[in-house]
């Protein structure tokens, strides 16, 4: 970590915790706005691909609830 970094650290630190969130929340913001600009695209045309496919049956669907239980139990 960089001297100033570390300083910045600091300073944060020495924040209220309301303001330290409020500096999370935009920092995280900030780097949302640094995404691939075509990361929304790439998606888009990915979800239809796997729509079109499901509708031709050649994949399955799944039940969410099943899905999100699986994927708790293999972050335990």
């Amino acid at each position: 970590m960089s001297l100033e970094l570390k300083e910045i650290e600091e300073n944060a630190l020495r924040l209220s915790p309301h303001d330290r969130a409020q500096l999370a929340e935009y920092l995280i913001h900030r780097l949302d706005e640094e995404e691939d600009p075509d990361a929304e695209r790439l998606w888009i045309e990915e979800a239809e691909h796997r729509y079109r496919e499901y509708k031709k049956g050649k994949v399955k669907g799944r039940l969410a609830d099943l899905v999100f239980k699986e994927a708790r139990s293999k972050l335990k």
